[in-house]
């Protein structure tokens, strides 16, 4: 019997999910453990994948000019696409004004946003500098647990950079064992990932069961101006940079991809995805774990195409619904401070919505807006942590190009 492939049995569970949780109703809640199960078998899996496969591709690349010439081609991509998802959202939000004159009640702020908003600060300067200080960790130890992916990241960059400068027979010594703990994570992820259809179905049937389909009826034209924006970026501005800069064809890499996208719309969640991006890339996409080890794990921290263009879109809703009109250096404000809050959006908590506060703060909106459009956060955070995930993995696909490897999907 030929069984099903991973990414139709995903489909299935999102689309029996959505039945479930619209047909039955709140009694499917008693099943959402099953989906919290395998989000933290994912999350436990995420700092051994992230360490073994960083360590592993570093001294992979080997020489010092090849970790710079990848490092310089990865952070141009990630910055350059961030830049143009930001354009975009922007251009569309002054085209549709989805905030001119709506009328819109404020709900109360989430648990928790108002410490979260401290922690991070409420300036694109504090932001920078939070930034900064959260990059290198005070105890290792610590920044697994927590787990702050971004200083796990910074620390095995450093490892793997400096075990390749230690002599034999300690490098080979070193080399060895991590190349051995890695194929050991990476049997691990697939047993984990062999369970993804049960803890999608949970995933979404009880987020249906919640939300209900109703979430859009009062922000319809806002969550529109984000949708359209999204769909442009993952369907024109990617595949097009991914066919002229990587001669390599859209359609073919998103069929690739396909277990990973749609886990990453499912979840709302790039870090417990990256398992599965990383899987997808190495054995159906054909790229090398050299590249895949460096490229998967920095973008799914710093690469947030369709977060920074959620966060303009969001601020400049907030701006329209009150009638506030931003000028042309105001909106430049924006666009810059939703770059640099896209980078630090994955290790803060409540990502998005902290990182839009940033915004409102630096154009000297009133944080109060964030009320407006937190009915239809949930559904606009699949769609664009899909968009995120698509683009670490065009991004990596371009950069193997460049390093002249043959992409041959699976």
């Amino acid at each position: 019997m030929l069984k099903m492939a991973l990414h139709w049995q995903i489909l299935i569970a999102l689309a029996a999910g959505t039945a479930a949780g619209w047909l039955i109703g709140e009694p499917v809640l008693q099943i959402k453990f099953l989906g919290d199960l395998f989000l933290k078998a994912l999350k436990m899996i995420i700092v051994p994948l992230i360490g073994t496969s960083i360590i592993c591709g570093i001294s992979g690349i080997g020489s010092a000019g090849n970790i710079g010439r990848i490092g310089a081609k990865t952070f141009s991509y990630y910055m350059a696409t961030s830049l143009f998802s930001v354009l975009a959202g922007l251009f569309l939000v002054n085209l549709i004004k989805p905030g001119v004159g709506a009328s819109l009640g404020l709900r109360e702020n989430p648990a928790g946003l108002s410490s979260s908003i401290e922690r991070f600060g409420d300036s694109p300067f504090q932001a920078i500098q939070r930034l900064l200080l959260d990059l290198v960790p005070a105890n290792l130890f610590a920044a697994m647990a927590e787990p702050n992916i971004l200083q796990v990241i910074f620390f095995c960059l450093l490892f793997g950079y400096f075990m390749t400068r230690v002599p034999d027979p300690h490098k080979r010594t070193l080399t060895t064992f991590f190349e051995s703990a890695f194929e050991v994570v990476m049997r691990l992820t697939r047993f984990i990932l062999a369970f993804a259809p049960i803890g999608i179905f949970a995933i979404v049937a009880s987020t249906v069961a919640t939300t209900g389909f109703g979430a859009f009826r009062d922000l319809g034209l806002y969550a529109l101006t984000v949708t359209l924006g999204l769909i442009f970026h993952g369907v024109i501005t990617l595949p097009a940079l991914l066919y002229v800069l990587g001669r390599h064809s859209g359609l073919v890499h998103v069929r690739s991809m396909s277990p990973a996208l749609l886990t990453a719309f499912s979840t709302s969640s790039s870090s417990a995805t990256l398992p599965l991006t990383m899987d997808s890339l190495e054995n159906r996409a054909g790229i090398s774990n050299r590249v895949t080890s460096f490229v998967a794990p920095l973008g799914a921290t710093i690469n947030m195409d369709g977060t920074a263009l959620y966060e303009c879109v969001a601020a400049m809703f907030i701006a329209q619904a009150y009638g506030i009109e931003l000028t042309i250096a105001q909106q430049g404000l924006i666009v810059i401070t939703a770059l640099l809050a896209s980078i630090g959006a994955a290790g803060i908590p409540m990502a998005g919505l902290v990182m839009i506060s940033v915004i409102l703060a630096a154009v000297g909106l009133p944080l109060e807006g964030i009320g407006l459009i937190l009915a239809v956060d949930r559904p606009l955070d699949m769609l664009r942590t899909t968009v995120n995930v698509w683009s670490d993995s065009c991004g990596a696909a371009i950069v193997a190009r460049s390093e002249g490897e043959s992409l041959t999907p699976g």
